[in-house]
């Protein structure tokens, strides 16, 4: 079983697509090698920032066989399996630790909502049994589950009833829930934070770890914030922790996937579009959020170099 808990910058890996929307396997070997280049530490595949809920389950299969070879043992990599079948999420738990995945992570099903504690109990249960070999990670994200479940009484109860439950991804902005994960009585949970903004927050709160968007394309950012935490040197930590919240609010000034494989692009990893319903950005609003990204200076802190004419 893979060591937990993570460490450092985990990105959550965008899946590439060919001009005809389909899964651009060919192209993850080099956008993996890119990452671990700027410093990541980990991958997290086919989650949100992947589209994994808008891959069939042979296209997820395929996306985590190409990522977990194109790593070849560098970092971990951490699969995604959630889906509103829990049948799906199981047999994508069973592949993912067939394919030499080091950790699986799930969502809640989302379609019908989880009623209360008991009930996701179940689910995450019968998934993290499907790889008992494996840490399983629940990932917590409200805003796209619609799951208003006590995390907290979920951690209490499943760190007694699922055995290979190691942790949780924590994609919420509470600090004082997040804090109160790090300190459950049943166990002691690997909680890893889950929003890039609000890094310096969570580092301060005791997080070692981070499953991020932003990590594909400012890595090294991130990695010196940590640097300076690490340091004790929290002004220089606060100065570069706002460049991340200039950068994800120019960001959010158009649809976030494609504002994100955009940048990508610009940046020398061309990963292609998005699937529908998620929508790529047009020509016109990709050089409005090039210009809006040099406004904010993005191209000399990022860390990336940045392709000329792109």
């Amino acid at each position: 079983m893979f060591e937990t808990p993570l460490n450092g910058l985990i990105a959550a890996t965008v899946t590439p697509l060919d001009l005809e929307g389909a899964c651009d396997l060919p192209a993850i070997k080099p956008m993996i090698d890119r990452l671990i280049e700027s410093g990541v530490s980990g991958l997290y595949v086919c989650g949100s920032t992947g589209e994994g809920m808008s891959l069939t389950c042979h296209e997820r299969k395929n996306v985590v066989e190409a990522s977990v070879d194109a790593t070849a043992g560098r970092v971990p990599v951490i699969v995604q399996v959630g889906h509103n079948s829990i049948a799906d999420a199981c047999d994508l738990a069973s592949h993912a630790a067939g394919a030499g995945a080091n950790v699986v992570s799930a969502t809640c099903p989302s379609y019908f909502k989880v009623g209360d504690t008991e009930t996701l109990l179940k689910c995450m249960g019968q998934i993290a049994d499907a790889s008992p070999q494996l840490p399983f990670y629940y990932y917590h994200i409200p805003a796209l589950t619609g799951s208003q479940i006590d995390v907290v009484d979920f951690l209490e109860r499943g760190g007694k009833s699922i055995p290979n439950l190691v942790g949780l991804k924590y994609t919420n902005t509470l600090i004082h829930e997040f804090q109160a994960c790090q300190n459950t009585q049943s166990r002691n949970f690997d909680v890893v934070w889950g929003c890039d903004e609000m890094l310096l927050a969570a580092f301060a709160s005791g997080a070692t770890a981070a499953i991020g968007s932003t990590y594909n394309i400012a890595a090294p950012l991130y990695c010196r914030i940590i640097e300076a935490i690490e340091a004790g040197d929290w002004k220089t930590a606060r100065q570069l922790q706002y460049h991340s919240v200039e950068m994800v609010n120019v960001m959010k000034s158009y649809a976030f996937h494609g504002a994100l494989k955009a940048i990508m692009s610009m940046l020398g990893m061309p990963v292609g579009s998005c699937r529908l319903p998620l929508n790529e950005l047009s020509k016109e609003e990709t050089e409005s959020l090039k210009s809006g990204l040099e406004q904010i200076g993005f191209f000399d802190w990022c860390g990336h170099e940045f392709q000329m004419g792109s």
